[in-house]
């Protein structure tokens, strides 16, 4: 009998400790409303900044916390984006020649501004966020001669949205989490 006291007091206490849990991030962002500005490119990766842009935007949307709006007047916050770098690095050789890359990792890097519409005050500046993903420039086989630079660049290129949607999702939490 003693055991099941002993027991109903350990559950009782687990209970109400558990009484004020919340799922989620933690506390809500100190604004409601986000302009996010079109994405500034400083490096070599043409016509990025459309694509990185509507990430972003898509990843905010999906999150919910903040209502995405289309004007800087509109909005409680204005989030600006600046592509500081991108390179690859070989990640993989081909079997059959090892001159050729058959994988590469893509990096990307964005520095973020954040700013208070209402106070001016900016919330963060010059925060990095990064981002990479592999691509791959033939087929694996090893059999079939791709691998060149063509292969590179239709890889890269089928990769690119991946990165971004990667990067996006980072950036989303580096802005509404708690920081």
């Amino acid at each position: 009998m003693k055991r099941v006291w002993s027991l109903l007091l350990v559950s009782a206490l687990l209970v109400q400790a558990c009484a004020n849990y919340r799922l989620g991030t933690g506390a809500d962002p100190s604004f409601s409303t986000l302009y996010i500005e079109p994405a500034k490119n400083k490096t070599t990766l043409a016509q990025s900044q459309a694509l990185l842009t509507t990430m972003v935007r898509e990843a905010f949307v999906r999150d919910g916390r903040v209502t995405v709006v289309d004007r800087s007047s509109d909005a409680d916050a204005t989030l600006e984006l600046t592509v500081i770098d991108y390179h690859r690095n070989n990640a993989a050789n081909r079997e059959d020649d090892v001159g050729l890359a058959r994988k590469f990792t893509l990096h990307m890097r964005v520095s973020c501004r954040l700013r208070d519409n209402r106070t001016g005050r900016l919330l963060f500046d010059g925060r990095i966020i990064e981002a990479q993903r592999e691509a791959f420039t033939d087929n694996g086989l090893g059999s079939v001669p791709f691998g060149t630079s063509n292969d590179q660049l239709q890889s890269e290129y089928n990769t690119l949205p991946l990165l971004a949607s990667s990067l996006s999702d980072k950036l989303t939490h580096a802005v509404l989490d708690v920081w």
